[in-house]
């Protein structure tokens, strides 16, 4: 382990990771082994979390694909220093910025999106010069023996490398016994704290992509069917285990019974009357997860599902309401199928119920009033989001992604992936020509005139 990872210090401090034709040689290498793998991706994200094809295409593959096309078209001109405006007191300078790798870098990835929320920091790792040390989920067994099989066909494992076993074991042994020079996590806040802790041992830089309670507000204004279809197609999609899926609606009163009805609607529609068998509906990833997810069952009163089945890891498309703020299943992310429902007269009430769980990854507002929008986005602190939609901004490579708080720290996606991954050099060139002896002590007197030229 510390071997391979010496070797990837040694081989980027030879700087073969710098130049530009050199990355962007990686990842045609990575796309074309990706697109080589299709079916086996499919194959294995359907044994491991039962997700379709069309699934797997939208929310994984064409993620990563897409990344990485988008970062070839314009790394070229993202390596090039970028001139910036040079103030009065540093006359006759030019100031610019220089983008430069990390180093050797530890992306660690969670099992609900496997494929996609491992590939895709790496993509940004890559463009951005570093070596990798990457580590897939093991509950995601299949998907994570596939992707070995990538990065280990595509690249020496002195610039890219995939350790395999139990994260609870492996990760701390790698942070520990070696200095990475970033650390990007993806996963549960409680995980993310112990990494940020072992990185602050040894003043690492992290991003932490983490979850939280996100909030969907649906205003009096809002457009009730396509609001139900929109909370419905990202709450129920690999069945819930989605870090920016709606974690619980605040709907207003008066529209809370039209709004059951057309969820009902959307979910049948989408999912049919019985998802146990519907092509498009997953399962929940181990029993563990699923022992979790039926406690929360108990927790209020089911107006539709609930209906389980342990063996085959099911639980349906659930929708609960007179919940208790104080229990379990209203002050952790519920990460499943669950959908609690709860309602506002006055916006203050809906904000306090939020504040109890501050800073959000996402939240999600349905309004027509540009008024109600603006107020909401402005009251509601949180990483991201939609307005009239759930989840969609991720798919979005110009919107940068990321939390704030509890629910991370840092952000990537297109542009933002090569920025984190590398740190930004400030320089300033100055030209022999001019050098006023101003300058220069003795300053006695000068204080006038460094008022006059410093402000």
């Amino acid at each position: 382990m510390l071997n391979i990872l010496q070797s990837q210090k040694d081989f980027f401090n030879e700087g073969n990771t710098k130049p530009v034709q050199f990355r962007i040689a990686q990842l045609k290498k990575l796309l074309a082994t990706i697109q080589q793998h299709e079916n086996e991706i499919y194959n294995a994200l359907y044994i491991d979390l039962k997700k379709s094809k069309e699934e797997v295409w939208v929310t994984e593959l064409a993620m990563v694909i897409n990344e990485i096309k988008y970062q070839i078209s314009n790394l070229k001109n993202w390596m090039q220093p970028q001139l910036v405006r040079t103030n009065f007191t540093n006359f006759g300078s030019k100031s610019y910025l220089m983008y430069e790798p990390f180093g050797v870098v530890l992306i660690i990835a969670p099992w609900n999106y496997p494929f996609q929320l491992l590939f895709n920091p790496l993509v940004g790792a890559i463009a951005a010069g570093n070596c990798v040390a990457l580590k897939g989920s093991e509950h995601a067994p299949a998907t994570n023996a596939v992707m070995q099989q990538i990065i280990t066909t595509t690249f020496n494992n002195n610039y890219t490398s995939y350790f395999d076993g139990d994260g609870a074991t492996i990760v701390p042994q790698l942070m520990h016994n070696f200095r990475f020079d970033h650390v990007f996590y993806t996963g549960s806040t409680v995980v993310g704290k112990s990494i940020y802790k072992m990185a602050a041992e040894q003043l690492t830089p992290v991003t932490l992509e983490l979850g939280g309670k996100s909030p969907c507000v649906v205003t009096p204004s809002a457009n009730i069917k396509i609001t139900a279809k929109r909370i419905v197609v990202s709450k129920f999609s690999n069945c819930g285990q989605m870090c920016v899926a709606p974690d619980y609606v605040i709907v207003h009163e008066s529209k809370k019974d039209a709004l059951v009805a057309a969820l009902i609607k959307a979910i049948e529609k989408m999912y049919t009357t019985d998802a146990a068998t519907c092509y498009n509906y997953g399962k929940i990833i181990n029993e563990k997860q699923w022992n979790r997810l039926a406690n929360y069952l108990q927790q209020g009163k089911i107006i539709y599902g609930g209906n389980t089945n342990k063996k085959s890891l099911y639980i349906q498309p659930t929708l609960i309401t007179d919940v208790n703020l104080n229990n379990s299943i209203m002050q952790e992310e519920i990460f499943g199928p669950i959908l609690p429902i709860l309602t506002y007269n006055t916006p203050a009430e809906a904000l306090q119920i939020i504040s109890a769980n501050p800073n959000p990854l996402a939240f999600y507002v349905f309004a027509k009033n540009d008024k109600q929008k603006a107020y909401w986005l402005n009251q509601v602190a949180f990483g991201g989001g939609c307005v009239n939609n759930t989840a969609w901004h991720l798919t979005n490579h110009h919107l940068p992604f990321g939390g704030k708080g509890n629910s991370g720290m840092g952000a990537y996606h297109g542009k933002k992936s090569f920025e984190t991954f590398s740190h930004c050099k400030s320089i300033m060139k100055s030209p022999n020509w001019f050098d006023p002896s101003i300058k220069y002590p003795p300053f006695k007197g000068k204080l006038n005139i460094f008022k006059w030229l410093i402000k």
